[in-house]
């Protein structure tokens, strides 16, 4: 099997890869993907990544976010969200953004990978899903990078916090408290 074919076989569909990671398998790995490149096989998708695409009946499917994150920072420690999510949340968010941001502990700034804006917010702590609440304060917290009424949303967004904290501790009052021992 020739180089070319050794690559085609490490690349797997709907797969992004560093060009280091594929250089560690393959000789003259610069070589093979600018043929490769050429052939349409992967596609380039920003400085050093790549994507071999999945193929639907409609044409090529882009690159998971996720996965274009991960090859991007070389982590799996981060969060993306949509600035479209807030418009769940009833707070009278009605706003369409064309961008993902990005919660790491790496890089901030933003970047364009594979047609995608992502806006990366260099942070310590974030949970590892967006819950309601995490949204809600989100949201107060970047209000000014948004379009919307930012008084309006801000006072809906906190009275809809408050309704949240309210629920979370309606619901840890009715369960069990578990094995604590009965006074006699």
């Amino acid at each position: 099997m020739d180089t070319t074919g050794n690559l085609l076989s490490l690349l797997e569909p709907g797969g992004v890869y560093r060009r280091s990671d594929l250089a560690r398998a393959v000789k003259g790995v610069d070589r093979e993907l600018i043929k490769l490149v050429n052939a349409k096989r992967p596609e380039k998708v920003g400085r050093g990544l790549y994507h071999f695409p999945r193929h639907s009946r409609f044409g090529s499917l882009p690159p998971d976010p996720e996965k274009l994150v991960k090859a991007f920072l070389r982590d799996n420690h981060f969060l993306v969200i949509s600035p479209n999510d807030f418009n769940c949340l009833g707070v009278g968010t009605t706003q369409l953004y064309n961008c993902l941001w990005v919660y790491n502990r790496k890089r901030s700034g933003s970047f364009e990978i594979g047609g995608q804006v992502f806006v990366l917010f260099r942070k310590r702590h974030f949970p590892d899903k967006a819950s309601v609440e995490f949204l809600l304060v989100t949201l107060i917290d970047n209000l000014n990078n948004l379009a919307e009424n930012r008084e309006d949303v801000r006072s809906k967004a906190l009275a809809r916090l408050q309704e949240e904290r309210l629920a979370q501790v309606e619901t840890a009052s009715r369960e069990p408290l578990g094995n604590v021992p009965k006074s006699n």
